[in-house]
């Protein structure tokens, strides 16, 4: 890719100069999390995203509630703005030049919607034969392509819905869009896989990531376990029907601590870190006691997580090797120490909502090779789209006149 400056060049932060994606141009068409996530982890890997809005608004969740506003600045940053009207014929031969510099084209539009604008893959495929054309629907084609999808869509019809939760309680969405992030994940992954095959047939391709498919992936074991076992899994809350225990315990201040011992050792260990001798009772000798003496078990250890602090709950257990975690509320994972100590975190400037800085996950990959990208505030609305159009060609007059003609 060559012929379209780039205003906010990426730099890694260590390593290499160079990131994997640093001669690739990706175009966004896209809203909200799906199609905006996906090209951020392409962004995170050293690709120039130009995320292409309508002037009147742009994404659906700029300016839409804080928390709408906070999904824009996460999933939005590392990218320039270019404001077209694709209804406009002017507005769309100005996308057909970027085309033409493209390798990369991510969509989410409702299906069907590409299409009538004539920018669907089959309109673009013969003109553009390089370019990967990556779209993210809610569910691949067949009897189901049409419906609205939402990521709660996804979570309900996958199962996910079903396990998650507490036993006679209503069924729960994910705390976090696991749907579309699951479809992006899947669509960052192929468009990798494109490119790749790209460098030996010289031909792009196109290719659906669904967030009905992808959660289902994420269910796999759960199907294979119900196909194998003729058994339906309910709804688990942090237990795991595998271990026992295996679960979330309250303590003496008031918070909650995670305990997952895994195995035989960790179990004896959990015993000696909390001063238990239940390791040698016959109804907890044995994995498969403990679970058929659950309920025995888990109020034992109910009585003794709560005469203990968080803090000392976890350091004894974590000092004799027992799998545990105090859960964080989200300012917790913030100031995580980790996290803090480890360079996870890059502060950004929002777009939408606010004044203040934020602290955003980076990449959370590292390489030997590569570092990670130094992240660039999220656009305002229409921000790159002067500069994006002159390093086009595109003179002054020419940019009034697209302005005046409704086209940015």
């Amino acid at each position: 890719m060559d012929g379209v400056s780039d205003d906010n060049t990426h730099t890694a932060s260590a390593k290499s100069d160079s990131l994997p994606l640093d001669d690739v141009l990706v175009l966004e068409l896209g809203h909200i999390i799906a199609g905006p996530f996906c090209s951020m982890l392409l962004a995170d890997l050293g690709a120039d995203v130009i995320k292409v809005e309508h002037p009147n608004g742009g994404d659906l969740i700029r300016g839409s509630s804080p928390v709408g506003n906070s999904s824009f600045n996460y999933v939005n940053r590392d990218k320039r703005s270019l404001t077209l009207n694709l209804k406009s014929d002017a507005a769309l031969e100005v996308f057909f030049d970027l085309l033409e510099e493209a390798d990369v084209l991510v969509e989410n539009y409702a299906p069907g919607t590409a299409e009538r604008l004539g920018i669907g893959y089959d309109d673009l495929k013969k003109l553009y034969p390089e370019l990967i054309y990556c779209s993210i629907k809610g569910f691949n084609p067949g009897p189901y392509e049409s419906y609205p999808a939402l990521d709660p869509i996804a979570e309900a019809l996958s199962g996910l819905m079903s396990v998650t939760g507490h036993e006679g309680m209503p069924p729960v969405r994910s705390g976090t869009s696991i749907a579309d992030m699951a479809a992006s994940f899947y669509g960052a992954i192929a468009v990798l896989g494109a490119l790749f095959r790209r460098v030996h047939t010289g031909t792009g391709t196109k290719v659906t990531a669904p967030l009905f498919e992808s959660t289902v992936s994420m269910m796999g074991y759960w199907l294979a376990y119900t196909e194998a076992y003729d058994d339906v899994p309910g709804p688990m809350g942090a237990s795991h029907p595998n271990w026992a225990p295996y679960d979330v315990f309250k303590t003496a201040d008031n918070e909650w601590v995670f305990i997952g011992p895994s195995g035989e050792h960790q179990w004896h260990a959990l015993c000696s870190a909390l001063d238990l001798n239940l390791q040698t009772d016959s109804r907890f000798e044995t994995l498969e006691e403990r679970r058929e003496n659950l309920d025995e078990l888990m109020a034992i250890l109910r009585r003794t997580c709560k005469s203990h602090s968080s803090e000392t709950l976890v350091s004894r257990l974590r000092e004799e090797g027992v799998p545990v975690a105090k859960v964080n509320s989200v300012d917790e994972v913030i100031d995580d120490p980790h996290l803090q100590a480890t360079d996870f975190f890059t502060e950004v400037s929002a777009a939408e909502g606010t004044d203040r800085p934020m602290q955003i996950p980076r990449f959370p990959v590292v390489s030997s090779e590569f570092g990670r990208v130094d992240s660039d505030d999220p656009p305002k609305l229409g921000e790159h789209t002067e500069p994006i159009l002159s390093s086009l060609g595109y003179d002054k007059s020419d940019i009034e006149h697209l302005r005046e003609d409704g086209g940015l």
